[in-house]
């Protein structure tokens, strides 16, 4: 097993290229259709007014949610990583245009936040509700992204001014005070990382030693109930929780805090191992969208956040990097595919807020929300996604994440790499890693394993590697690499069964994976049929069918299941339990969508969790 002497550092978005495959499709439709659509969402309901208000040039009261600043942040945090990687001068303009507003609104002590300069509300006076440096977060990394992508300061030095007055504020012998929506942690490191100002640093670690002191709410919505480093569960706002989770990342990184990382590590068993949907999501409560108990993971009322989602991506990605362990890269894959992508429907226009794992046909897509945090959220995360394939040590280079890609990096040596992925990518398991580079250079190539993988081959030039390759872990391939090399990673992608732990709801039914996907039934592929009735047998074949016509080319799953006669339960909701009765039922064809695919067809029930089959039957 690789020992891993010194942190991950990822290869940042600028060093990847996603042009083709099953991510490429999905980044062209959010550079192309997403960021327009959402700039138009951001104007028609007042968001980029507020910033023409609070600047004078135009009147009017402030609109929309208090915290309404963040989501133009947000949009123009992807927009910048979109300049990068797809340039296009319309969307440059807009750009222009914004930091424009955005800049005329600062004040002259550095404040900025729309909502308060036009309620001529006291500044810093309610962190726990009302979110100034939850704004001001986003604006840090909004503002890091566009001064990386495009070498411009305007931004950036709106968000310096705006963070040393907050550094000034805060901290030591300043003013106390822990924010009720985490975010700022991180987004003061971010600005640490490029600027090296150690105050940044040093408020980020601030705000996360205040947890526990009654600061924020003295509650566990608000993760204050305990002091971080004595925290052993999951708890409140899945949102929020994330994100402290991934600032404690940050701070850790750059202090060595042991007792940090035992907290980040207590604190995500809890959730893999308690919390955690099978598609990766969390948060399972509406109210408070919150965490909820232990095995607490109802289908139908599943909250299930899109943000949440990405939270956790945030977070697990950060824990990759400073241990480099494949089983965060698992959960990553495993959000990534299921509980983030489900939040964006195929056409790039419209969204979920909340992701159940069970529907009866209502829960749809939605153009925007009064609460628009999760649109811009998924934009920026697919602007970005480059980022997440792909990272550097002093030993080589780590493959994290498999798709059409193409990479540019630089080891300890300081010679160049270039490698590139071919591979269709989650619909097969087999992968081609080239290399690129004109000259030969030694490094180790790092390459996952993905937990779910019951077998896999790699061969080096078409040679079978004689190393043991381990699910679940990162296999090291040590050589001279020279251009034209090539590796060849084959992953058994058998469709599976996935039961759940006993406590669960859903115990006594099954879910289907394939690969990195979840899959699900929808009605609109069984006319006729309530799915609600489908019986699925442990024993059935699955065979996977690429259908190029349906969902934008999507694998379906399909075999034969049967179907309950439930005739002698119209009139009825409880009758006396019938020891060993055999259920009536009958043969039927079913079809498995993956899951992140659903809804984008007529309205109709949907399901992940299926009743199994564990009776005899009358046919």
């Amino acid at each position: 097993m690789h020992i891993l002497k010194r942190y991950l550092d990822p290869l940042s978005w600028k060093n990847v290229e996603i042009e083709g495959g099953f991510w490429g499709a999905r980044l062209k439709t959010n550079q192309k259709v997403t960021l327009d659509h959402q700039y138009e969402q951001l104007e028609e309901t007042g968001r980029l007014d507020n910033f023409r208000r609070a600047a004078g040039k135009k009147k009017g009261e402030f609109q929309g949610l208090f915290f309404n600043d963040s989501d133009v942040y947000k949009w123009l945090e992807a927009a910048s990583y979109s300049l990068w990687t797809h340039p296009n001068k319309k969307l440059e303009q807009k750009v222009k245009a914004l930091i424009k507003e955005i800049t005329a609104t600062q004040q002259d002590d550095g404040y900025l936040n729309t909502y308060f300069i036009l309620e001529k509300k006291e500044h810093f006076t309610n962190l726990p509700d009302e979110h100034e440096l939850y704004c001001a977060g986003h604006l840090f990394e909004a503002a890091v992204a566009h001064y990386q992508a495009t070498g411009r300061t305007f931004l950036l030095k709106v968000a310096i001014r705006l963070a040393d007055l907050i550094c000034e504020t805060f901290g030591p012998g300043k003013r106390p005070g822990a924010p009720g929506h985490e975010e700022i942690e991180l987004a003061l490191m971010k600005l640490y990382w490029l600027t090296k100002k150690g105050r940044y640093l040093r408020t980020a670690a601030f705000f996360i030693d205040e947890r526990g002191k009654g600061l924020a709410g003295k509650d566990e919505y608000h993760q204050d109930h305990l002091p971080f480093l004595q925290q052993k569960e999951m708890v409140g706002h899945a949102v929020r929780c994330a994100y402290l989770m991934s600032g404690a990342c940050d701070v850790y990184r750059e202090t060595r805090n042991q007792a940090l990382m035992l907290a980040l590590k207590r604190l995500w068993e809890n959730m893999v191992q308690k919390k955690m949907y099978v598609t990766g999501a969390i948060g399972s409560r509406c109210e408070g969208e919150a965490l909820g108990k232990d095995y607490e993971l109802p289908n139908d009322r599943a909250y299930a956040e899109t943000c949440a989602a990405i939270g956790s991506i945030l977070w697990n990605e950060r824990m990759l990097q400073l241990t480099g362990q494949a089983k965060y890269a698992d959960v990553m894959e495993r959000v990534l595919f299921n509980a983030f992508l489900s939040g964006v429907s195929l056409d790039g226009k419209k969204y979920f807020y909340q992701n159940p794992l069970e529907s009866d046909g209502t829960h749809r897509r939605q153009a925007w929300f009064e609460c628009a945090c999760c649109p811009p959220n998924i934009a920026r995360l697919l602007s970005s996604l480059g980022g997440y394939f792909y990272s550097i040590s002093q030993k080589g280079v780590w493959i994290h994440l498999y798709g059409e890609s193409k990479m540019t990096a630089r080891v300890s040596n300081d010679r160049k790499i270039l490698l590139s992925q071919s591979t269709n990518y989650p619909w097969s398991g087999e992968v081609t890693v080239r290399v690129l580079a004109e000259t030969e250079t030694p490094f180790t190539l790092f390459l996952r394993v993905p937990g779910w993988c019951q077998k896999a081959e790699i061969l080096v030039n078409d040679k079978p590697l004689e190393e043991p390759v381990l699910p679940g872990s990162y296999l090291p391939i040590n050589r001279t690499w020279k251009k034209g090399d090539e590796v060849h990673l084959s992953l058994s992608m058998p469709a599976l069964f996935l039961e759940t732990h006993p406590h669960s709801s859903n115990n006594g039914r099954l879910a289907i994976s394939r690969g990195p996907l979840i899959y699900c039934l929808e009605a609109v592929d069984h006319p006729g049929v309530d799915i609600l009735d489908i019986l699925l047998s442990p024993e059935a074949k699955l065979s996977p069918h690429f259908r190029p016509d349906l969902l934008g080319g999507v694998e379906v799953l399909q075999d034969r299941a049967f179907l309950r006669d439930r005739s002698e339960w119209k009139t009825i909701l409880y009758r006396p339990y019938r020891k060993k009765r055999r259920i009536k039922a009958k043969p039927l064809d079913f079809t498995a969508i993956p899951y992140f695919s659903w809804a984008n067809r007529r309205p109709g029930k949907m399901l992940v969790w299926i009743l199994a089959n564990w009776q005899e039957l009358d046919p």
